[in-house]
């Protein structure tokens, strides 16, 4: 358990030096594009370098979407939950501690969190909505890509593309979540309004990622 625990923090310790490390400091050259790659590319990586050892999850809402879909013991949820929260965390202050070291200087701000409303932004329920939308539709894919009779090898690379569109769609609305140990992450450094709206950022992927895993179960009849 502790090996797997480990590999849970690691995954979304990469995961989340992924968004952020695109997010601020490469988006002005990348755009949106380097910021869904980086973290399609990464999570794939990640799966294939140590998925096995705890499933590779690196993400609460697909945790407990595996646990909905009868893919895991739900007594070892709490303890992945907890290992990609902190996980998260510890990537998001490396990140904002190398940010700092810019001479120019810099201002955290949003930190690349997630948030809804504002004048420029969407609406709560627009946010809420591709949310938990996209995080059913990760979950039913890793539900079909990891059962018994699926292509061997092949989970990581679906479960990486799949990210990288996510996150193609996601960003212009909620900046892409999907997935509450990141948003949790970035809302600790940059406090106010993103601390202030994280839970719609847990509550939306749990929600899509429990559906997620009951559809998976019931299209593949386990």
């Amino acid at each position: 358990m502790i090996k797997a625990l480990a590999a849970e923090f690691a995954g979304t310790f990469m995961l989340v030096t992924a968004v952020l490390g695109a997010a601020l400091f490469s988006f002005p050259n990348a755009g949106i594009l380097g910021v869904a790659f980086s973290i399609g590319f990464t999570v794939m990586a990640m799966l294939f370098a140590i998925g096995t050892i705890s499933g590779g999850h690196y993400n609460p809402a697909v945790t407990l979407g595996l646990v909905a879909g009868r893919r895991f013991k739900p007594s070892s949820a709490l303890p992945y939950i907890a290992a990609q929260c902190l996980g998260g965390i510890a990537a998001a202050l490396i990140v904002y501690v190398i940010a700092m070291g810019r001479d120019a200087g810099f201002e955290a701000g949003n930190f690349a969190s997630n948030t809804y409303g504002g004048p420029e932004g969407y609406s709560f329920y627009s946010v809420f909505l591709i949310e938990a939308v996209l995080t059913c539709a990760l979950v039913f894919v890793v539900m079909g890509v990891t059962r018994k009779n699926a292509p061997p090898d092949f989970a990581p690379i679906a479960i990486g593309i799949t990210l990288a569109a996510i996150h193609i769609m996601a960003i212009p609305v909620s900046n892409a979540s999907v997935n509450p140990a990141r948003s949790l992450a970035t809302a600790v450094i940059a406090l106010g309004q993103p601390l202030g709206q994280v839970w719609v950022f847990w509550v939306a992927p749990i929600l899509g990622g429990i559906v997620g895993g009951l559809l998976g179960r019931w299209f593949h009849d386990e």
